[in-house]
């Protein structure tokens, strides 16, 4: 016969919410951190397309 499992306390599950928002915001940092490098040309090893109509007037 199936027993139903015991109960997660209150503190258990706060742990988990707290770790999962802190995850999210650790992700959040990283992005912005690499948003601000790709547009003030500091990215070291992030590759993105270049437009051809953007290298041209560039050169020009």
């Amino acid at each position: 016969m199936a027993v139903p499992k015991k109960k997660t306390s209150k503190g258990k599950r706060n742990q988990r919410h707290a770790h999962w928002k802190a995850k999210a915001g650790v992700a959040a940092q990283k992005a912005m951190s690499l948003g601000k490098a790709v547009l003030s040309g500091r990215a070291q090893g992030f590759v993105y397309p270049i437009a051809e109509d953007a290298e041209a007037a560039e050169e020009s």
